[in-house]
């Protein structure tokens, strides 16, 4: 009944504008009920408002674990995940053993989610959400939240692989032009490098992943050996054909699997002929 009450006289507070006189309210109590009424409507600007005024207030009553994780529960949904994630992370340090720290780290964790950049820019925020919610995982193995949190990680460790496969892509459409190579190499075998220690850094990359980092480095390496010298060209075509092999026996079926042959021949046709050539002489 009192919380019935409540919501009602919050319903005539916001039809009378007078949300400004709840706000600076003496009855701390009372200020306090009406944010978790806002919080359970949905009014989550509302509720943070009126929490981040008590929190210190809260604090070392009975109220101030539960206001400390709802402050932060409102800031994540009125979209604020800066201040989300600090409350958040505020009441974990500060309950660890809290009635809502499992909740708190996940949606610490979620907050972190939100805030990822976008593909072509820095990777630290994805970082650090992929480890808090690494975290969380190791430390709540059965979760109701388990499955989701495992979901994420793997979303944004495909979120990193694709960073690395446009740095690639962007290396390999460069192709011969040099003005970016300022310390001698060729993009050719600038792609060749970040698109295997993409494969290395990202073992769990999904297998549409894999198969086009890999293909990448079919054609790099088959590019590379196209403008290479003379002394050079052979064994980089050869190192094409090895390549080639690799990339068959993971993806028997690609899509890529005309062009590689293709790929193939080609090197194969230009190995041979020199060492005929070799026997001949």
């Amino acid at each position: 009944m009192k919380h019935i009450i409540l919501l009602l006289s919050i319903c005539l507070l916001s039809a009378c504008g007078q949300y400004v006189k709840l706000q600076k309210s003496p009855d701390y109590e009372y200020r306090y009920e009406a944010a978790k009424a806002y919080y359970f409507q949905g009014k989550f600007r509302n509720a943070a408002e009126l929490l981040s005024d008590l929190i210190a207030i809260m604090k070392g009553t009975q109220n101030g674990e539960e206001s400390l994780f709802l402050l932060g529960m409102s800031e994540y949904g009125a979209r604020d995940f800066t201040s989300a994630s600090s409350y958040l992370q505020k009441y974990v340090q500060s309950y660890p053993k809290g009635i809502y720290t499992e909740q708190a780290r996940f949606f610490s964790a979620l907050s972190l989610y939100e805030q990822i950049p976008d593909v072509r820019l820095d990777q630290t925020g994805t970082w650090d959400a992929i480890r808090e919610f690494q975290s969380f995982v190791d430390f709540y193995p059965y979760s109701k939240y388990k499955e989701r949190a495992q979901s994420l990680i793997t979303e944004m460790q495909d979120h990193l692989v694709e960073k690395e496969m446009l740095s690639a892509k962007l290396y390999y459409d460069l192709g011969d032009y040099i003005n970016n190579c300022l310390y001698g190499g060729s993009n050719y075998e600038a792609c060749v490098v970040t698109a295997e220690n993409a494969l290395k850094d990202f073992p769990f990359a999904t297998t549409a992943r894999r198969e086009e980092l890999s293909m990448l480095i079919l054609r790099s390496k088959y590019q590379l050996a196209r403008k290479s010298t003379e002394e050079k060209r052979i064994d980089r075509f050869r190192s094409a054909i090895d390549e080639y092999y690799s990339f068959v026996n993971d993806f028997p079926e690609s899509q890529f699997i005309d062009e590689a042959n293709r790929i193939f021949q080609n090197a194969d046709a230009i190995v041979k002929r020199k060492k005929i050539k070799l026997d001949e002489d």
